[in-house]
């Protein structure tokens, strides 16, 4: 099967997009792997997929899978990059489009300078909903939020918060993230028992109040260079323990990212950054994979 694809990236994480607004190109979980691989197919942390509107007041559906070929709830560069390409492609003429993800809605705006903010909705600290079971683990409050301390073998113990941002993510604070032992710990945390549908784990170094640096071992797809979810929920972490201000920018190793949130339970938090198409092309995709 031969497709058309572009090629995008926002702060480094990078994206392989489809039009399926045209009908349904029916991929299988390896046919989404062999797209997302470095070697064979094109390559991507994750593949977005554009489909039509499945409900009156919405523009568009977003489907995102990871490199490993699994769907997922959300990503926050790729709905950067998700406006930029259906403006981009003729597909709307709005700045401002809401679009269907896995667990609700999400509005995304084009601004005059190029870049796009997200309004990523409502943090979700419910721990059935993340999903996440403590039972068992040692916890603590700072500033009235209970954070908990996993246990990770010969690697110690990370002491993380859990939030959802319509994905998982459980988020510590190192000293520096330069040094973080994102390779070693991140994949014990994703696969921690206590997230029974695996876990983002974010190390968050805090430069200031307003400023923040970040690494992402992203489930399903190892560390990227930026993960839009993840620098949401690092914000969110750090302000209800009380360490920032409302609106933070975070230094990930793909660019700078603005997060904003009022740090009420049912306030939205707004990502701002870039989305940039790298190419586009045509790709043949073996059948019997």
């Amino acid at each position: 099967m031969r497709i058309r694809f572009t090629k995008m990236q926002g702060a480094g994480n990078d994206f392989v997009v489809l039009d399926e607004t045209q009908g349904r190109l029916q991929l299988s979980m390896a046919q989404y792997r062999f797209l997302a691989d470095r070697h064979f197919g094109v390559g991507a942390d994750q593949i977005l997929s554009v489909r039509p509107s499945p409900a009156a007041g919405l523009d568009f559906e977003y489907v995102i899978h990871n490199a490993d070929g699994g769907e997922v709830e959300h990503c926050g560069n790729g709905a950067r990059c998700f406006v930029r390409y259906v403006r981009d492609h003729g597909l709307t003429d709005k700045t401002t489009v809401r679009v269907k993800v896995q667990k609700g809605e999400i509005e995304l705006t084009m601004n005059p300078d190029g870049r796009v903010t997200v309004d990523m909705g409502a943090p979700v600290f419910d721990l059935p909903q993340v999903p996440f079971n403590p039972a068992g683990l040692a916890n603590t409050a700072i500033n009235g939020w209970t954070v908990y301390d996993l246990p990770l073998g010969e690697q110690g113990t990370a002491r993380v918060g859990v939030v959802s941002m319509g994905n998982p993510h459980a988020v510590q604070r190192v000293d520096d993230v330069d040094t973080a032992p994102v390779l070693t710990q991140g994949p014990l945390i994703e696969h921690h028992p206590a997230f029974p549908r695996r876990v983002n784990a974010g190390f968050m170094q805090i430069v200031s109040r307003s400023l923040i640096r970040l690494r992402v071992y992203e489930r399903g797809s190892g560390e990227t260079l930026a993960c839009g979810t993840g620098a949401c929920a690092a914000v969110v972490a750090g302000i209800r323990q009380g360490w920032l201000d409302h609106k933070v920018d975070v230094q990930t190793h793909g660019g700078l990212l603005t997060i904003e949130w009022a740090g009420q339970p049912d306030s939205p938090v707004r990502m701002t950054g870039p989305a940039t198409p790298v190419f586009e092309g045509t790709i043949d995709i073996p059948d019997d994979l």
